[in-house]
């Protein structure tokens, strides 16, 4: 297919390459293996000291995957073949091993660069070429350039009056010291989602006092996790190229099977019937194997909380901690925000050296030198706080990188007003650019590996016509990405999520604009939105090589 492999030249020392990609998590690891077989000169920069991505970064205590196993892995045989997890939620570590041994079963990192976090990438008409730099120094120009940045990088601290003064330890979850001070010792968590669920299911066990501090009570689903045997996974194998074909052609990545219609079809008894067997399987079978009329209709939404309840305030004996964590009227409509998944969460919570603050109710003022005051006006102390704050979630990653367009624009100008991609790959302004697992695509709606992979085919496909046929450049129309904006923004207020504040939406994030950033019809659709204007090219301003 033709390499333009070597340097510009010895003055500028930078890597001349066919594609560069920026990640190494799932969607770059993908992503090199399969550029590599094309036969084009391919690299990678990584801001960390290993591959995984948001598992390289997350250390945090209880960090565990809350998408399943088998569905939670590349779908390459080679790197399954000779690999067995030990529990059905696998947690950092094992993780943090699995892409050690995909990195020996396919040597990825004879391709990468370690602690090459990009921080200037420009983009020249003339030459039709993307130059990045790296913040040690390394650069490389490159005509494809691949964002595998995903979707939480970019950690969100609020800005809470007078944090500097606080003399304790403050940790934000993403960024976890080699010693936290948490045993024996009075720690604060802020936050209440997944990353803050894992947490307070730790740190409780260890500390002399915990004080959990919670905008909002989560909707957590339980785990029931357990372990994997050796011969279990090995017999399991025989239908796991089928599974992970499965798994593309449905809305989520996960295999479960839906339930078609309206959940109004059954009378009372069959939908607990059907309700309690969905609940006994854990995991995202309750709300992803469900009837899906409870993301549109408020009474089945209702329907769904109330049976949540039932299950989950028995656990809870303290009746100011339940009537808070599991209250009568629903927090915000069931789905509309990410689920949790929990394995002792509410009867941590309920432990006597766990209290709870309603910041609602008692929003935090200020940080002291010993701890945190709220509006109550009683300071309490602390030795460490945990921020479990969460994410810039979807963007982040990506106004963060410096990122010059054709027209000199940054992705935190262009995309101050909101969101603008086509088909959430390509932006307009950004010729020859790729995004994975970012903006306007299916990503947070979705198990991450089997998504990337999908997306991950389709611009290999788009790397693959462009090179074949000649041409320079592709870039994405404003009015093809208008077109695309205005599909997923339809599509989310025929649902009941523009209702709730969450990260989904980019409420999250002071100042953030409001809108839906994931793709609401699935896989399978996207993919064949993403395949149809592939094959005409259509909404991209497409300049062949001259000759052509």
């Amino acid at each position: 297919m033709g390499s333009t492999a070597g340097l510009v030249n010895e003055d500028e020392g930078a890597r001349k390459l066919d594609v560069l990609i920026i990640g190494a998590g799932f969607g770059g690891c993908y992503s090199l293996y399969k550029l590599r077989q094309l036969g084009l000169d391919v690299h990678l920069f990584e801001a960390g000291s290993g591959l995984g991505g948001v598992w390289h970064w997350n250390t945090y205590p209880g960090a565990r995957v809350d998408s399943e196993i088998p569905y939670y892995q590349f779908s390459v045989p080679e790197v399954w073949r000779k690999w067995n997890w030990s529990e059905r939620f696998p947690g950092g570590e094992e993780l943090r091993a699995y892409f050690k041994h995909v990195d020996q079963v396919l040597n990825l990192s004879r391709d990468i660069t370690y602690s090459a976090n990009v921080i200037d990438a420009r983009y020249d008409e003339s030459v039709a070429r993307w130059t990045v730099s790296a913040q040690n120094g390394q650069k490389a120009v490159c005509k494809y350039l691949v964002c595998a940045t995903g979707s939480s990088f970019k950690p969100h601290y609020p800005d809470f009056k007078n944090l500097q003064s606080f003399q304790g330890q403050i940790i934000h979850s993403t960024r976890w010291p080699a010693v936290a001070n948490t045993t024996n010792k009075r720690v604060a968590i802020i936050g209440s989602g997944a990353t803050a669920v894992q947490c307070t299911q730790e740190i409780a066990k260890q500390a002399q006092h915990l004080t959990v501090y919670i905008r909002t009570a989560s909707i957590s689903l339980p785990m029931y996790q357990r372990p994997l045997s050796e011969i279990e996974q090995r017999i399991n194998k025989s239908t796991y190229k089928r599974t992970f074909a499965h798994c593309r052609k449905t809305k989520s990545g996960l295999g479960y099977d839906p339930q078609p219609g309206s959940v109004f079809e059954l009378n009372s008894e069959e939908r607990e019937e059907l309700w309690e067997e969905l609940w006994s399987r854990g995991g995202f079978n309750f709300n992803q194997a469900n009837y899906r009329d409870f993301l549109v209709d408020p009474k089945a939404n209702k329907l769904m909380y109330d049976f949540w309840a039932k299950k989950t305030r028995p656990r809870l004996k303290n009746p100011d901690k339940a009537a808070f964590l599991v209250p009568e009227t629903p927090p915000f409509f069931f789905g509309t925000k990410r689920s949790s998944l929990e394995q002792d969460y509410y009867e941590c919570c309920d432990q006597d050296n766990v209290d709870i603050v309603d910041l609602k109710k008692n929003p935090i003022v200020e940080f002291t030198r010993k701890g945190i005051i709220c509006q109550d006006g009683v300071e309490q102390e602390f030795d460490t706080v945990v921020m479990a704050t969460g994410f810039d979630a979807m963007t982040g990653s990506l106004t963060n990188m410096n990122i010059h367009g054709r027209d000199g624009v940054t992705f935190k100008d262009r995309w101050k007003d909101g969101v603008f991609t086509h088909l959430g790959l390509c932006s307009s302004g950004c010729p020859n650019m790729f995004f994975i697992y970012g903006p306007q695509a299916p990503t947070a709606f979705t198990n991450g590996p089997v998504f990337i992979e999908s997306q991950v085919d389709i611009v290999i496909d788009f790397i693959k016509k462009l090179q074949s046929q000649g041409i320079k450049s592709i870039e994405a129309q404003r009015n093809a990405e208008e077109k695309w904006k205005y599909a997923i923004q339809e599509a989310c207020n025929k649902t009941l999520m523009p209702l709730t504040d969450s990260w989904y939406m980019g409420a999250n994030i002071p100042g953030k604009k409001r809108e839906q950033l994931n793709y609401l019809s699935g896989i399978e659709q996207y993919e064949l939105d993403c395949r149809t204007a592939l094959e005409t090219l259509e909404g991209f301003t497409v300049i062949y090589s001259a000759g052509k």
